[in-house]
This record gives C-alpha cells, sequence and structure tokens, in this order.
C-alpha cells in the first residue's frame, strides 16, 4: 500500500517548505495542506519568477496535481481571493485542481481585530502575531463557536455568522469603527464568492480514497516544530499542531498510513517574532546571515532574527516527528564564511544538557562546535560529487548527531538549484 509522506519544517518556519514541495510535487498526485493559515508564506521560485502562497498548498503550479486544503488549516476568503487571483494573473487555472475541505474553518472578519486587541494588551509580552486572526479563529474552534467552509452552503450561514459575531460585541464595540469592521464585512461576503467557484468536499472521504487507489499523497505542513502548540516553545507559538501527528488529525488520516517524513531545516538558523532563540547573534555576523539569505518575513515582511544551527533542537523535533530524511536549505548563504559554528549542547543553570528546558525562559547558553568553512561558491552545483570537500563534513556532521540522512541541499532559491545527495 502506498502511504501518505509528509514534509514539514524542523525549525520556527521560514525553512524553505514552499520549495520542498515545489520541487518534490513531480514524484506526486495529489499535495494536501494539513494545519495552519495565511499565517504561512511559502516561497517558490522559477523561471526568474518569486511567488509567495499563503493558503493554496504549494504543489498549485503543476497541473496534474490535486491541491486540497485540509480541515486543519483556516481559511481566511479575502486573502484566498487575493491568491487566487494571483494565481490566475500568471495563467494558472487553480479551479481545475484546487479542492476545499468543507470542515475547514474560516477565519471571520472580527478574528483579526480579536487578534490586535489582544496583542495589545499583552505589551510587553506580546507574541508577534502576524495578527491575521489565526489564534481568535482556531481558538472559536476549539470552543465550539466556529464557522467552517461546508457552512457557506446553508440558507442560514448570515444567521450564524452574526450569532459568531454576537459573543465579541463587547470588545467589537469599543474598536469596530477603528478597524472598520462593517467594511471588512462587506469585502468578507464578496469574497465568499470566489470561494464559491472551488470543489468542496469531505476530504476525509477523499483523501481516503485517494489513498486506496495508490495515489500519490503528499502532506504539506506550515510553520515549523519548534512553533507547534504543544512541543513549541509555548507561549511563543503558532495556534495549531505543527508536527508529524498535525497530518493525521488535519486530513483524517490514521497514523499507519504515513510513510516518509521529509523535514526541511537551514544550514542555519531564524526566527520572526518573539520567543527564545538560544543561538541567535546580534554581531556582524548575523547581520551578514540576514543580508546574504535575505531573510525577512514573506507574510509579514519583517526582518528575521538569525543564529547559528542549533542541532539540539534539531534533534528534538526529529524525534517528535519521526523524520526519515533532511532537505537543508540555504548552504549558499555561508559560502564566503571562514568557519561556521553549530550548537552541540546547552548549559543551563550551570549543567550540561541535550535537552531544550521546560522553562523557556531560563537563560540558555549554546555550547558550539566550529568547523571549518568551504570557502568555494556552492550556487552552481547541481550534483553531489561536485559539492566541496568542507561542506560535505559539515552535512556529515548534521547527519551523526541526529541520525537521519540529508537527501537534498538547496543551493539556491530557484526549483533548479538543488542538489540529491
Amino acid at each position: 500500500m502506498i502511504k501518505v509522506n509528509v514534509l514539514l519544517g524542523l525549525q520556527w518556519g521560514d525553512e524553505g517548505k514552499g520549495k520542498g514541495v515545489d520541487v518534490l510535487t513531480p514524484d506526486y498526485d495529489v499535495v494536501a495542506r494539513f494545519q495552519g493559515g495565511p499565517n504561512a508564506g511559502h516561497s517558490l521560485e522559477f523561471n526568474g519568477m518569486k511567488h509567495v502562497l499563503h493558503l493554496i498548498p504549494s504543489g498549485i503550479f503543476h497541473e496534474q496535481c490535486i491541491n486540497i486544503i485540509g480541515n486543519g488549516v483556516v481559511i481566511d476568503p479575502v486573502i484566498f481571493k487575493k491568491e487566487i487571483e494571483g494565481l490566475r494573473a500568471l495563467g494558472v487555472k487553480p479551479e481545475k485542481n484546487l479542492k476545499i475541505s468543507r470542515k475547514a474553518h474560516m477565519i471571520l472578519p472580527f478574528h483579526p481585530l480579536l487578534d490586535a486587541v489582544s496583542e495589545t494588551l499583552k505589551g510587553e509580552q506580546k507574541i508577534g502575531s502576524t495578527l491575521k486572526g489565526i489564534a481568535p479563529a482556531y481558538r472559536d474552534k476549539a470552543g465550539r463557536d466556529g464557522l467552517r467552509v461546508g457552512d457557506i452552503e446553508l440558507n442560514d450561514f448570515k444567521a450564524r455568522y452574526l450569532a459568531a459575531r454576537k459573543q465579541y460585541d463587547s470588545v467589537l464595540s469599543s474598536v469596530s469603527d477603528t478597524y472598520n469592521l462593517t467594511e471588512r464585512e462587506e469585502i468578507f461576503f464578496k469574497a465568499l464568492d470566489t470561494l464559491r467557484e472551488f470543489e468542496f468536499i469531505d476530504s476525509e472521504y477523499e483523501v481516503n480514497e485517494l489513498i486506496d487507489n495508490n495515489k500519490r499523497i503528499l502532506a504539506e505542513g506550515a510553520q515549523g516544530t519548534l512553533l507547534d502548540i504543544d512541543f513549541g516553545s509555548y507561549p511563543f507559538v503558532t495556534s495549531s499542531n505543527t508536527i508529524c501527528g498535525g497530518a493525521c488529525t488535519g486530513l483524517g488520516i490514521a497514523p499507519h498510513r504515513l510513510g516518509e517524513v521529509i523535514g526541511i531545516a537551514k544550514a542555519y538558523c531564524t526566527r520572526v517574532g518573539a520567543g527564545p532563540f538560544p543561538t541567535e547573534l546580534f554581531d556582524d555576523m548575523g547581520q551578514k546571515l540576514r543580508e546574504y539569505g535575505r531573510e525577512f518575513g514573506s507574510t509579514t515582511g519583517r526582518p528575521r532574527r538569525c543564529g547559528w544551527l542549533d542541532l539540539v533542537a534539531l534533534k528534538y523535533v526529529v524525534m517528535l516527528n519521526g523524520v526519515t530524511q533532511i532537505i537543508l536549505t540555504k548552504a549558499d548563504v555561508m559560502d564566503t564564511f571562514d568557519e561556521v559554528k553549530v550548537c552541540t549542547k546547552y548549559i543551563v543553570n550551570g549543567k550540561e544538557t541535550e535537552r531544550i528546558p521546560f522553562d523557556i525562559t531560563t537563560k540558555i547558553e549554546p555550547v558550539y562546535k566550529t568547523i571549518p568553512g568551504w570557502k568555494t561558491s556552492l550556487s552552481d552545483v547541481r550534483k553531489k560529487e561536485d559539492m566541496p570537500k568542507a561542506f560535505m563534513e559539515y552535512v556529515k556532521f548534521i547527519e551523526d548527531f541526529v541520525k537521519v540522512p540529508v537527501s537534498f541541499v538547496s543551493v539556491g532559491p530557484d526549483r533548479a538549484e538543488t542538489v540529491k545527495m
């Protein structure tokens, strides 16, 4: 029986999942997003153009591939409409190969307002939310007050929306004018017309039927494992399960139907927003990583925090996800470095450890292993045998530490700039 392979991020997001899916899609019949929302920004580059997807699976540029937005995703119809318009402007016809789960929850016009109010009230303790309404939408889902895509097929949808909004009247009454809630609602209801142009499916049945029919499926995750609501650096996390298990609940498939778990990690680390980052660099080297790596959020545009590769964290997420292979991205960013460092241990409360502490506010001092740089451009390399020896030693050190092979190395943003290892 063919099994569903899972592709997910192994850090704090922004690892290059969009490119990873795009490169792998020719080997699959279906790409299915299983969690997250428009806070995701999956970047793909090919034919000299850059494309950023927020809600739509990264296989959309391959006509032969079915793309499914699963039940675990939260959809903002307004952002969805803009994304569809952008694809159509490029000549893509997404209505031909994109399907949407009826059970996917929607981000409603007032959810971003609640997000903004919540962040403001937190003051200096704010999470660094993208303010897309993700957390309030998942909160309503957990509180059994959410509205799902399938609800817009019902005659009383407007009444259901008003009932959902009513519970927040006391909060919204003070900010609705500031945030133009009435205008947001008008735009929202118009955007539903675009959503209705697509096929709504009972995705749990359809995905399992596709498996039974031996269709090759790639489950695409958003954000990264270290942002998982349960196992990430809580409370500086996202609002969904970004780990491999999220593919089961976010698509409706049994654990035994999962196969390869393909993890994507940068050759260094980045993070957007607040939260712990043990290997973060505040010196010229950190700035160099940011500049060379063009480290600015594809969804928010915010500059990313940068630091050395954290192997303690990487080993942790490999364990959580059962990762079977790694795609290493942005290795070319460090081409000119005399040496690179990787964190192999932490010092917490004066003691060495290879575990992430429960209290993430605890001071964590990284212990580094220094590795010679390769001092050679990787950008034009297309074969493993052409890789510089020093770089291969860097890759081997990572593989030996986390005990998982590196299957691909990305040496540039374009889909062609990928080397099979």
